[in-house]
């Protein structure tokens, strides 16, 4: 059994910079792949960004050279530093983690984006 724990959402002006962590439970981490999604009023669920096991990245073409993703996995955790924040960022975000018998998803964390 995996669990995640996101931290770090809140309220931010637009331009303004939030980092997100997500801390794992489980002795598998440092295997799998992670990532991040999102999820706004009224629409549907949306990848943000993943990192293989290996540290390979990948972005939603809406968020490419403004966020940046990252996994330390001597701490089971991994990080969202976001940048340069729009309004259209607001969301729920959400981690997540692919293994071998599962995929598993934190709670949630609202990021609010004012403008």
């Amino acid at each position: 059994q995996v669990q995640l724990v996101e931290s770090g959402g809140g309220l931010v002006q637009v331009g303004g910079s939030l980092r997100l962590s997500c801390a794992a439970s489980g002795r598998t981490f440092s295997i799998n792949a992670i990532g991040w999604y999102r999820q706004a009023p009224g629409k549907q669920r949306e990848l943000v960004a993943t990192i293989s096991s290996g540290g390979n990245t990948n972005y939603a073409d809406s968020v490419k050279d403004r966020f940046t993703i990252s996994r330390d996995n001597a701490r089971n955790t991994m990080y969202l530093q976001m940048n340069s924040l729009k309004p259209e960022d607001t969301a729920v975000y959400y981690c997540n983690q692919k293994t071998t018998i599962g995929t598993y998803w934190g709670q949630g964390i609202q990021v609010t984006v004012s403008s």
